[in-house]
This record gives structure tokens, sequence and C-alpha cells, in this order.
């Protein structure tokens, strides 16, 4: 029989934000136990990991720190082969690249887990959604990359074609190349008024529409 540590059953990641109160808050001091990765238990390392983010995220708000624990969570997942676990955090790390100005990063991140979605019967409504993103991310570093980028993921994954999220950037594009920053505001509502925009979708929006001549920098 191989040998199991006793404590390895029990400790969960649940247990990590116990630790990390009782020890004043000094999140340094928490380590990932080493019976966990030498049994290979990369899982409940990721799951660690995912529980030292959100201190980080929601306690301590100190986002780069977020993020870099989220990165290694999706490592430590991939080697497990749970991609869709390893999505789910990589999702988290460029939506917050983006909101960190990290905008190539953000699309790199974005378009990685477009196309591991887009084949699966299962994920491929969500690849439009993160297309959608790259290219929001593309549009705030220059209008001529995002024109491009919109046309790549089309080619890549036709059903973005006909996605509402396609239309709207063509005609945000159509009006940022004329300037036109009541036209975006318009094409804006519009879609929300038939999906709701977050604030993410927002911040980015807002964004790329300052960089439109006179415009006033907001989306009423």
């Amino acid at each position: 029989t191989s040998y199991r540590s006793p404590n390895a059953a029990d400790y969960s990641a649940h247990t990590l934000t116990d630790r990390q109160r009782a020890l004043g808050g000094d999140i340094w001091l928490v380590m990932i136990p080493p019976f966990i990765l030498l049994q290979g238990r990369f899982t409940i390392a990721a799951k660690h990991h995912i529980s030292i983010a959100e201190i980080y995220e929601s306690e301590l708000v100190d986002i780069e720190k977020a993020i870099a624990h989220y990165e290694q969570a999706a490592d430590y997942y991939k080697g497990e082969e749970s991609n869709s676990s390893a999505n789910k955090c990589l999702l988290k790390v460029g939506a917050y690249c983006a909101q960190l100005e990290q905008y190539q990063k953000a699309i790199e991140i974005y378009e990685q887990v477009g196309a591991n979605t887009m084949d699966n019967p299962l994920l491929k409504y969500s690849a439009k959604e993160y297309f959608f993103k790259a290219s929001l991310c593309h549009f705030i570093v220059d209008e001529l990359n995002a024109k491009i980028a919109v046309e790549k993921y089309e080619e890549m994954f036709p059903a973005f074609s006909d996605s509402r999220e396609c239309k709207l950037l063509k005609k945000l594009l159509e009006a940022h190349e004329e300037q036109n920053s009541e036209a975006f505001t318009e094409a804006v509502k519009e879609f929300d008024s038939i999906s709701r925009l977050d604030q993410w979708h927002t911040t980015l929006l807002l964004r790329i529409k300052k960089t439109i001549q006179g415009d006033e920098g907001d989306l009423k």
C-alpha cells in the first residue's frame, strides 16, 4: 500500500484563510504543505493558490499578487489536465490585466482560452465572449489592430461573425474611424438594452470612447 500523510485528506483550501487570520494577516507565513507537492496533489495546491489569490483580492487588495497566484493555480491545474479549472483562473488573470492596462497579456489569455473552448460543444458558446474581450483590448491599443483581430477571430471561429458582439465591434470600429462619439454611444446602448454590459466591459468601452476627439467620456 502507498504511504499517505494522515493530514493530507483533511488539509483543504478552506483552512488557509483561518491560518492566515491566525497569523495576524501575514499571508507569506501560510505555506503549502510539502507533502501536497511531493505526492503530486497539484489540484489541492491549485486550490490553495486560489485561496491566497482571493485573500489578496478582497482583504489585502493587492491585485498584482492575486494575479501571480491565479497564474500559479492555472499552471497546477494544467499539470492535472484540468483545463476548465485552469481556464477559470486564466480568465481572472485576463480581466485584471485589462483593468491594469496590461492589454497584450490580457489579449494573449483571451485568445488562448477562446481557442481552447471554440471546439468544445459544451463551451463554444463562451468563445465569442473571449474573442470580444480580446478585441476590446486590441481596440484600446490601436484601431487597426482591432480590425485585424476581429477578422482573425471570424476566420478562426465562423460563429463569431454572426454574434451580437462581433456586430457591435464593427459598429464601434466604424464610429471610431469616423470620430463619431454619438454613433459609438448609440451602438453601445443598443447592445446593452438586450445584453447587459458589466462594469469590466463598460470600463474598457469608456477608455476606447475617450480616444475619439472631443469626446466627453461617458456612455450616456
